[in-house]
Protein backbone atom coordinates (compact mmCIF):
# COMPACT_ATOMS: atom_id res chain seq x y z
CA UNK A 1 0.00 0.00 0.00
CA UNK A 2 2.54 2.41 0.11
CA UNK A 3 3.03 5.00 -2.16
CA UNK A 4 -0.54 4.49 -2.94
CA UNK A 5 -2.26 6.26 0.25
CA UNK A 6 -3.12 9.70 0.36
CA UNK A 7 -4.65 10.67 3.73
CA UNK A 8 -7.14 13.35 4.13
CA UNK A 9 -8.32 16.27 6.42
CA UNK A 10 -10.42 14.76 9.16
CA UNK A 11 -11.61 18.18 9.20
CA UNK A 12 -13.20 17.44 5.88
CA UNK A 13 -14.14 14.00 6.38
CA UNK A 14 -13.44 11.10 8.48
CA UNK A 15 -12.33 8.53 5.77
CA UNK A 16 -8.86 7.25 6.21
CA UNK A 17 -7.50 7.33 2.55
CA UNK A 18 -7.98 7.30 -0.71
CA UNK A 19 -6.06 4.90 -2.89
CA UNK A 20 -6.27 6.02 -6.82
CA UNK A 21 -3.86 3.45 -8.75
CA UNK A 22 -6.77 1.70 -10.10
CA UNK A 23 -9.51 2.75 -12.89
CA UNK A 24 -11.52 4.12 -9.84
CA UNK A 25 -10.75 5.45 -6.69
CA UNK A 26 -10.76 3.27 -3.58
CA UNK A 27 -12.71 5.18 0.17
CA UNK A 28 -11.32 3.69 2.69
CA UNK A 29 -13.04 4.41 6.19
CA UNK A 30 -9.61 2.39 7.76
CA UNK A 31 -6.46 3.15 8.54
CA UNK A 32 -5.19 -0.71 6.98
CA UNK A 33 -6.21 -3.17 5.47
CA UNK A 34 -5.14 -6.86 5.34
CA UNK A 35 -3.21 -7.73 1.58
CA UNK A 36 -6.06 -10.01 0.49
CA UNK A 37 -8.82 -7.87 1.34
CA UNK A 38 -6.70 -4.70 -0.54
CA UNK A 39 -6.35 -6.83 -3.74
CA UNK A 40 -9.93 -7.88 -3.69
CA UNK A 41 -10.53 -4.17 -3.27
CA UNK A 42 -8.61 -3.50 -6.41
CA UNK A 43 -10.27 -5.75 -8.68
CA UNK A 44 -13.66 -4.26 -7.47
CA UNK A 45 -11.82 -0.68 -8.69
CA UNK A 46 -11.08 -1.98 -11.71
CA UNK A 47 -14.43 -3.59 -12.84
CA UNK A 48 -15.41 -1.88 -16.18
CA UNK A 49 -18.83 -1.34 -14.42
CA UNK A 50 -18.27 -0.50 -11.36
CA UNK A 51 -19.64 3.17 -11.18
CA UNK A 52 -17.40 5.90 -9.33
CA UNK A 53 -15.99 4.51 -6.75
CA UNK A 54 -15.23 1.53 -4.38
CA UNK A 55 -16.54 2.29 -0.62
CA UNK A 56 -14.42 0.10 2.00
CA UNK A 57 -15.92 0.38 5.87
CA UNK A 58 -14.24 0.65 8.41
CA UNK A 59 -14.84 -3.42 9.73
CA UNK A 60 -13.38 -4.53 6.28
CA UNK A 61 -11.76 -8.17 5.95
CA UNK A 62 -11.33 -10.36 3.20
CA UNK A 63 -14.40 -12.70 1.59
CA UNK A 64 -15.22 -14.40 -1.14
CA UNK A 65 -14.88 -11.79 -4.50
CA UNK A 66 -15.40 -8.79 -2.74
CA UNK A 67 -14.10 -8.04 1.20
CA UNK A 68 -17.03 -8.07 3.59
CA UNK A 69 -17.45 -4.34 4.70
CA UNK A 70 -17.04 -3.24 1.06
CA UNK A 71 -19.76 -1.47 -0.50
CA UNK A 72 -20.04 -1.19 -4.76
CA UNK A 73 -22.25 0.29 -6.87
CA UNK A 74 -22.16 -0.96 -11.09
CA UNK A 75 -24.11 0.28 -13.91
CA UNK A 76 -25.85 -2.59 -16.29
CA UNK A 77 -24.82 -5.87 -13.75
CA UNK A 78 -25.39 -7.66 -10.83
CA UNK A 79 -22.75 -9.70 -9.05
CA UNK A 80 -23.98 -12.98 -6.88
CA UNK A 81 -20.66 -12.83 -5.06
CA UNK A 82 -20.63 -9.03 -3.85
CA UNK A 83 -23.66 -9.60 -2.18
CA UNK A 84 -22.99 -13.07 -0.60
CA UNK A 85 -23.40 -16.50 0.44
CA UNK A 86 -25.82 -15.67 3.52
CA UNK A 87 -28.03 -13.17 1.51
CA UNK A 88 -30.47 -11.17 4.12
CA UNK A 89 -28.41 -11.64 6.52
CA UNK A 90 -28.89 -8.63 9.08
CA UNK A 91 -29.83 -7.73 13.10
CA UNK A 92 -32.55 -6.85 14.79
CA UNK A 93 -32.83 -5.22 18.17
CA UNK A 94 -35.66 -4.21 20.79
CA UNK A 95 -36.23 -1.66 23.61
CA UNK A 96 -37.88 -3.20 26.74
CA UNK A 97 -39.74 -1.44 29.59
CA UNK A 98 -37.51 -3.18 31.77
CA UNK A 99 -34.79 -1.57 33.42
CA UNK A 100 -33.15 -4.40 35.25
CA UNK A 101 -32.46 -7.60 35.37
CA UNK A 102 -31.00 -10.24 37.19
CA UNK A 103 -28.51 -12.96 37.22
CA UNK A 104 -30.67 -16.01 37.92
CA UNK A 105 -33.55 -14.38 35.87
CA UNK A 106 -31.38 -13.96 32.83
CA UNK A 107 -30.24 -18.02 33.13
CA UNK A 108 -34.11 -18.51 33.52
CA UNK A 109 -34.76 -16.41 30.16
CA UNK A 110 -32.20 -18.27 28.44
CA UNK A 111 -33.41 -21.72 29.32
CA UNK A 112 -32.63 -25.33 28.76
CA UNK A 113 -33.04 -27.38 25.78
CA UNK A 114 -32.97 -30.20 27.46
CA UNK A 115 -35.31 -29.38 30.12
CA UNK A 116 -37.57 -27.53 27.53
CA UNK A 117 -37.42 -24.30 29.11
CA UNK A 118 -36.76 -20.56 27.65
CA UNK A 119 -35.11 -19.59 24.29
CA UNK A 120 -32.91 -22.71 24.07
CA UNK A 121 -35.89 -24.59 23.94
CA UNK A 122 -37.57 -22.68 21.58
CA UNK A 123 -34.90 -21.52 18.93
CA UNK A 124 -32.47 -23.85 17.19
CA UNK A 125 -29.64 -23.44 16.92
CA UNK A 126 -26.40 -24.00 14.68
CA UNK A 127 -27.58 -26.69 11.90
CA UNK A 128 -31.17 -27.32 13.89
CA UNK A 129 -34.13 -27.09 12.38
CA UNK A 130 -38.03 -27.15 13.66
CA UNK A 131 -38.67 -30.54 13.61
CA UNK A 132 -42.51 -29.25 12.56
CA UNK A 133 -42.75 -27.15 9.48
CA UNK A 134 -43.85 -23.36 10.71
CA UNK A 135 -46.66 -21.70 9.56
CA UNK A 136 -46.87 -20.71 5.61
CA UNK A 137 -48.63 -17.56 6.73
CA UNK A 138 -45.39 -16.38 8.11
CA UNK A 139 -43.33 -16.66 5.47
CA UNK A 140 -42.33 -14.07 2.42
CA UNK A 141 -45.49 -13.64 0.10
CA UNK A 142 -44.08 -16.05 -3.10
CA UNK A 143 -45.26 -13.28 -5.41
CA UNK A 144 -42.17 -12.36 -5.28
CA UNK A 145 -40.51 -15.66 -7.00
CA UNK A 146 -43.60 -16.24 -9.39
CA UNK A 147 -41.56 -14.95 -12.50
CA UNK A 148 -38.79 -16.83 -11.81
CA UNK A 149 -38.66 -20.29 -14.19
CA UNK A 150 -36.80 -22.32 -12.01
CA UNK A 151 -36.73 -20.82 -8.83
CA UNK A 152 -34.64 -22.06 -6.33
CA UNK A 153 -36.82 -20.82 -3.60
CA UNK A 154 -39.56 -22.84 -4.64
CA UNK A 155 -37.20 -25.96 -4.93
CA UNK A 156 -36.36 -25.22 -0.90
CA UNK A 157 -39.44 -23.86 0.21
CA UNK A 158 -40.57 -26.82 1.96
CA UNK A 159 -36.78 -27.54 3.84
CA UNK A 160 -37.42 -23.15 4.52
CA UNK A 161 -40.54 -23.99 6.00
CA UNK A 162 -38.58 -25.92 9.04
CA UNK A 163 -35.53 -23.31 8.85
CA UNK A 164 -37.84 -20.26 9.65
CA UNK A 165 -37.28 -18.78 13.01
CA UNK A 166 -33.74 -20.60 13.97
CA UNK A 167 -30.64 -18.99 14.45
CA UNK A 168 -28.39 -20.99 12.60
CA UNK A 169 -24.04 -21.11 13.55
CA UNK A 170 -20.98 -18.98 12.82
CA UNK A 171 -21.22 -15.18 13.92
CA UNK A 172 -25.16 -15.48 14.77
CA UNK A 173 -26.39 -15.04 18.25
CA UNK A 174 -28.78 -13.84 20.51
CA UNK A 175 -28.19 -11.16 23.40
CA UNK A 176 -29.84 -9.23 25.76
CA UNK A 177 -27.92 -6.27 26.62
CA UNK A 178 -28.41 -3.41 28.68
CA UNK A 179 -28.42 0.33 26.96
CA UNK A 180 -27.30 3.59 28.56
CA UNK A 181 -30.63 4.73 27.97
CA UNK A 182 -31.09 2.47 31.41
CA UNK A 183 -33.11 -0.15 28.94
CA UNK A 184 -32.56 -3.88 28.88
CA UNK A 185 -32.68 -4.55 25.01
CA UNK A 186 -33.10 -7.96 22.97
CA UNK A 187 -30.75 -8.47 20.05
CA UNK A 188 -30.88 -11.32 17.14
CA UNK A 189 -28.30 -11.57 14.18
CA UNK A 190 -29.32 -14.45 11.47
CA UNK A 191 -29.78 -14.63 8.06
CA UNK A 192 -31.54 -16.96 5.31
CA UNK A 193 -29.90 -20.27 6.28
CA UNK A 194 -29.64 -22.59 3.91
CA UNK A 195 -32.19 -21.00 1.68
CA UNK A 196 -29.80 -18.16 0.99
CA UNK A 197 -26.72 -20.35 0.29
CA UNK A 198 -28.86 -22.14 -2.72
CA UNK A 199 -29.74 -19.41 -4.09
CA UNK A 200 -26.42 -17.61 -3.89
CA UNK A 201 -24.30 -20.56 -5.17
CA UNK A 202 -27.12 -21.85 -7.96
CA UNK A 203 -26.57 -18.09 -9.47
CA UNK A 204 -22.66 -17.63 -9.04
CA UNK A 205 -21.93 -20.93 -11.27
CA UNK A 206 -24.55 -19.68 -13.64
CA UNK A 207 -22.62 -16.30 -13.75
CA UNK A 208 -19.35 -18.37 -14.03
CA UNK A 209 -20.87 -20.48 -17.02
CA UNK A 210 -21.98 -17.72 -18.34
CA UNK A 211 -19.15 -15.05 -18.32
CA UNK A 212 -17.20 -17.99 -19.70
CA UNK A 213 -19.83 -18.10 -22.71
CA UNK A 214 -19.48 -14.98 -23.28
CA UNK A 215 -15.24 -14.78 -23.20
CA UNK A 216 -15.30 -12.24 -20.47
CA UNK A 217 -12.11 -10.02 -20.07
CA UNK A 218 -12.60 -10.16 -15.91
CA UNK A 219 -10.71 -13.20 -14.82
CA UNK A 220 -12.22 -16.12 -13.11
CA UNK A 221 -10.09 -16.11 -10.04
CA UNK A 222 -11.24 -12.51 -9.13
CA UNK A 223 -14.52 -14.56 -8.30
CA UNK A 224 -16.51 -11.67 -9.64
CA UNK A 225 -18.71 -13.56 -12.65
CA UNK A 226 -21.54 -11.22 -13.22
CA UNK A 227 -25.43 -11.17 -14.77
CA UNK A 228 -26.16 -8.06 -17.13
CA UNK A 229 -29.28 -6.45 -16.05
CA UNK A 230 -30.95 -6.92 -19.72
CA UNK A 231 -30.65 -10.86 -19.07
CA UNK A 232 -33.43 -12.28 -17.38
CA UNK A 233 -30.81 -14.58 -15.36
CA UNK A 234 -30.07 -10.98 -13.47
CA UNK A 235 -33.94 -9.77 -12.78
CA UNK A 236 -34.34 -14.08 -11.48
CA UNK A 237 -31.46 -13.44 -9.28
CA UNK A 238 -32.99 -10.23 -8.31
CA UNK A 239 -36.50 -11.54 -7.69
CA UNK A 240 -34.95 -14.66 -5.80
CA UNK A 241 -32.50 -12.44 -3.89
CA UNK A 242 -35.40 -10.55 -2.92
CA UNK A 243 -37.11 -12.94 -1.44
CA UNK A 244 -33.93 -14.43 0.78
CA UNK A 245 -33.79 -10.91 2.40
CA UNK A 246 -37.77 -11.04 3.44
CA UNK A 247 -37.43 -14.63 4.27
CA UNK A 248 -33.92 -13.80 6.59
CA UNK A 249 -36.35 -10.74 8.36
CA UNK A 250 -39.33 -12.99 8.93
CA UNK A 251 -37.29 -15.23 10.57
CA UNK A 252 -35.99 -12.29 12.72
CA UNK A 253 -39.34 -11.73 13.84
CA UNK A 254 -40.26 -14.79 14.65
CA UNK A 255 -37.17 -15.54 16.71
CA UNK A 256 -37.55 -12.11 18.42
CA UNK A 257 -41.17 -12.81 19.19
CA UNK A 258 -40.32 -16.28 20.96
CA UNK A 259 -37.62 -13.85 22.59
CA UNK A 260 -40.28 -11.63 24.31
CA UNK A 261 -42.36 -14.66 25.28
CA UNK A 262 -39.80 -15.78 27.44
CA UNK A 263 -38.89 -12.56 28.70
CA UNK A 264 -42.30 -11.53 29.78
CA UNK A 265 -42.40 -15.47 31.06
CA UNK A 266 -39.75 -15.04 33.85
CA UNK A 267 -40.45 -11.21 34.12
CA UNK A 268 -44.06 -10.32 34.10
CA UNK A 269 -45.93 -7.72 32.50
CA UNK A 270 -42.84 -5.86 30.11
CA UNK A 271 -43.45 -3.68 26.74
CA UNK A 272 -41.85 -3.49 23.84
CA UNK A 273 -40.73 -1.09 21.39
CA UNK A 274 -41.25 -1.84 17.62
CA UNK A 275 -38.62 -3.77 16.32
CA UNK A 276 -35.72 -2.11 14.17
CA UNK A 277 -34.39 -4.06 11.39
CA UNK A 278 -31.20 -4.06 9.34
CA UNK A 279 -29.85 -6.17 6.38
CA UNK A 280 -26.21 -6.11 5.74
CA UNK A 281 -25.86 -8.63 2.80
CA UNK A 282 -27.93 -7.74 -0.64
CA UNK A 283 -28.25 -5.72 -3.57
CA UNK A 284 -30.71 -2.92 -4.17
CA UNK A 285 -31.30 -0.46 -7.13
CA UNK A 286 -30.38 2.66 -5.75
CA UNK A 287 -29.69 6.42 -7.24
CA UNK A 288 -26.20 8.31 -6.10
CA UNK A 289 -24.62 11.05 -8.12
CA UNK A 290 -26.70 11.45 -10.63
CA UNK A 291 -27.20 8.06 -12.02
CA UNK A 292 -29.24 5.01 -11.23
CA UNK A 293 -27.04 1.99 -9.84
CA UNK A 294 -27.46 -1.24 -8.15
CA UNK A 295 -25.57 -0.98 -5.05
CA UNK A 296 -24.24 -4.38 -3.58
CA UNK A 297 -23.70 -4.17 0.22
CA UNK A 298 -21.35 -7.11 1.55
CA UNK A 299 -21.44 -7.29 5.23
CA UNK A 300 -22.45 -2.93 5.13
CA UNK A 301 -25.46 -1.61 6.14
CA UNK A 302 -27.79 1.01 4.65
CA UNK A 303 -27.38 4.41 6.47
CA UNK A 304 -29.27 7.07 5.27
CA UNK A 305 -29.98 10.48 6.42
CA UNK A 306 -32.03 9.76 9.70
CA UNK A 307 -32.10 5.92 9.52
CA UNK A 308 -32.18 4.23 12.33
CA UNK A 309 -29.13 1.10 12.14
CA UNK A 310 -27.15 -1.13 14.53
CA UNK A 311 -23.54 -2.21 14.44
CA UNK A 312 -22.75 -5.33 16.81
CA UNK A 313 -19.82 -5.57 18.75
CA UNK A 314 -18.01 -9.17 18.84
CA UNK A 315 -19.21 -11.39 21.85
CA UNK A 316 -18.91 -9.83 25.07
CA UNK A 317 -17.88 -6.11 23.28
CA UNK A 318 -20.33 -3.13 23.24
CA UNK A 319 -23.23 -2.94 20.34
CA UNK A 320 -24.70 0.33 18.59
CA UNK A 321 -27.96 1.68 17.67
CA UNK A 322 -26.94 4.49 15.38
CA UNK A 323 -28.93 6.54 13.17
CA UNK A 324 -27.27 7.22 9.55
CA UNK A 325 -25.81 10.58 8.42
CA UNK A 326 -26.95 9.44 4.35
CA UNK A 327 -22.92 10.25 3.38
CA UNK A 328 -23.31 9.77 -0.76
CA UNK A 329 -19.44 9.00 -0.45
CA UNK A 330 -20.12 5.83 1.33
CA UNK A 331 -23.30 5.23 -0.74
CA UNK A 332 -25.13 6.04 2.33
CA UNK A 333 -23.69 3.11 4.02
CA UNK A 334 -21.64 2.25 7.63
CA UNK A 335 -20.41 -1.25 9.16
CA UNK A 336 -22.00 -3.79 9.89
CA UNK A 337 -20.03 -4.72 13.00
CA UNK A 338 -16.57 -5.28 14.21
CA UNK A 339 -14.70 -7.02 11.42
CA UNK A 340 -12.59 -10.16 11.66
CA UNK A 341 -9.05 -10.00 12.75
CA UNK A 342 -8.86 -13.87 12.19
CA UNK A 343 -10.47 -16.35 10.40
CA UNK A 344 -12.42 -19.04 12.59
CA UNK A 345 -10.03 -22.00 12.75
CA UNK A 346 -7.03 -19.59 13.14
CA UNK A 347 -9.25 -18.27 16.32
CA UNK A 348 -9.52 -21.69 17.84
CA UNK A 349 -6.01 -22.74 17.04
CA UNK A 350 -4.60 -19.09 18.74
CA UNK A 351 -6.76 -18.08 21.13
CA UNK A 352 -6.47 -18.70 25.18
CA UNK A 353 -10.16 -20.69 26.00
CA UNK A 354 -9.44 -19.74 29.92
CA UNK A 355 -8.62 -16.34 28.95
CA UNK A 356 -11.50 -15.84 26.81
CA UNK A 357 -14.19 -17.11 29.16
CA UNK A 358 -12.75 -14.96 32.20
CA UNK A 359 -13.22 -12.10 29.86
CA UNK A 360 -16.55 -12.43 29.89
CA UNK A 361 -16.60 -13.59 33.18
CA UNK A 362 -15.17 -10.14 34.68
CA UNK A 363 -18.01 -8.68 32.44
CA UNK A 364 -20.34 -10.55 34.21
CA UNK A 365 -22.01 -11.84 31.01
CA UNK A 366 -23.76 -15.06 30.56
CA UNK A 367 -22.24 -17.44 27.56
CA UNK A 368 -21.30 -20.44 26.72
CA UNK A 369 -17.79 -20.76 26.17
CA UNK A 370 -17.57 -24.55 26.64
CA UNK A 371 -14.54 -25.48 24.41
CA UNK A 372 -11.90 -24.41 21.87
CA UNK A 373 -14.78 -24.72 19.01
CA UNK A 374 -16.51 -21.93 20.59
CA UNK A 375 -13.59 -19.59 19.99
CA UNK A 376 -14.39 -18.93 16.44
CA UNK A 377 -16.93 -15.94 17.67
CA UNK A 378 -14.66 -14.72 20.81
CA UNK A 379 -13.78 -11.30 20.96
CA UNK A 380 -10.29 -11.46 20.45
CA UNK A 381 -11.06 -12.63 16.99
CA UNK A 382 -12.78 -9.27 15.90
CA UNK A 383 -11.45 -6.02 15.40
CA UNK A 384 -12.04 -3.46 18.46
CA UNK A 385 -15.43 -2.13 17.91
CA UNK A 386 -14.69 1.54 19.75
CA UNK A 387 -11.82 2.16 16.43
CA UNK A 388 -14.74 0.83 14.02
CA UNK A 389 -17.07 3.50 15.37
CA UNK A 390 -13.80 6.32 15.73
CA UNK A 391 -13.60 5.48 11.91
CA UNK A 392 -16.83 6.27 10.66
CA UNK A 393 -18.37 9.24 12.92
CA UNK A 394 -19.21 10.58 9.26
CA UNK A 395 -21.75 8.31 8.31
CA UNK A 396 -23.18 7.19 11.84
CA UNK A 397 -23.92 9.07 15.05
CA UNK A 398 -24.42 6.60 17.67
CA UNK A 399 -27.95 7.35 19.60
CA UNK A 400 -27.57 3.81 22.20
CA UNK A 401 -24.54 2.05 23.18
CA UNK A 402 -25.80 -1.90 24.56
CA UNK A 403 -23.32 -3.65 26.75
CA UNK A 404 -24.07 -7.78 26.69
CA UNK A 405 -25.62 -9.14 29.41
CA UNK A 406 -26.10 -12.37 28.02
CA UNK A 407 -25.70 -14.16 24.75
CA UNK A 408 -26.51 -17.77 23.08
CA UNK A 409 -23.80 -18.21 20.22
CA UNK A 410 -25.57 -20.22 17.35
Amino acid sequence: MEGHRVLLDRKDRDMKQVISTEQKPIKMWLDDMEPSALAQAKNLANLPFTFKHVAIMPDAHCGYGMPIGGVLATQGVVIPNAVGVDIGCGMCAVRTSLTDISSEQLKQVLGSEREKTGIRSRIPLGFKHHKRAREEALMPDLALVEKVKKSKVLEQYQAALKQLGTLGGGNHFIEIQKGDDSHIWLMVHSGSRNLGLKVATMYNKLAVKLNERWHSQIPKKWELAFLPLDTEHAWDYIYEMRYCVEFALASRTLMMEKIKECLTEVMGAVSFDPMINIAHNYASQEHHFGEDVIVHRKGATSARQGEIGIIPGSQGSTSYIVQGKGNPESYCSCSHGAGRLMGRKQAQKLLNLEQEKNRLDQLGVIHGLRSKRDLDEAASAYKDIDTVMANQTDLVDILVSLKPLAVIKG
